[in-house]
């Protein structure tokens, strides 16, 4: 009899210890990244450091704009030109971003379709520099300044309007 109750003993403590692995929660350190919880990301409030859009387009549009004019007036040959267009356009398509961020009050969805463009067309524009497809970033520059002066028809009662 005490061989069965010894027996029975292992055996009971045999079924508790592969219980308590079966209920351990098993580490995998391959996929340990993959099973933490996400971290939630903070919000982030943007604040406009000039709340006047006039002063907005003069001081941060503007001068690429006068740039980008000069430097696409002939065929870029140098590199220094090259990486001031791809600045340039790059600061302009990126503005298009901000200016998401600045919806106004009254017609709110065209002024984000504008924005829109004008960072997808500042981007396509950045993209021929990187090329330095003299044909494409003209091109690119013209389609930019169709969306600026559409924005400024609707928003700016017409005034302000870009020539290429």
């Amino acid at each position: 009899m005490r061989s069965i109750s010894l027996s029975g003993g292992w055996l009971m403590g045999l079924l508790a210890f592969g219980l308590a692995i079966y209920a351990t929660p098993s580490v995998d350190p391959i996929h340990a990244e993959e099973k933490k919880p996400a971290e939630k990301t903070p919000a982030v409030v943007t604040v406009p450091v000039e709340a006047d859009m006039h002063e907005f387009m003069e001081y941060v549009c503007e001068p690429p704009y006068k740039r980008l004019k000069a430097a696409l007036t002939t065929a870029p040959t140098e590199n220094a030109t090259w990486k001031a267009i791809k600045s340039d356009s790059l600061i302009l398509a990126e503005s298009g971003n901000l200016l998401i961020g600045r919806p106004p009050e009254k017609d709110a969805a065209d002024w984000l379709k504008h924005a829109s463009g004008v960072r997808e067309v500042g981007g396509s524009l950045y993209k021929a520099a990187k090329k330095k497809d003299a044909a494409e970033s003209r091109k690119q520059w013209e389609l930019l300044l169709i969306q600026c002066n559409a924005c400024h028809t609707q928003f700016a009662g017409g005034e302000h309007m870009l020539a290429p």
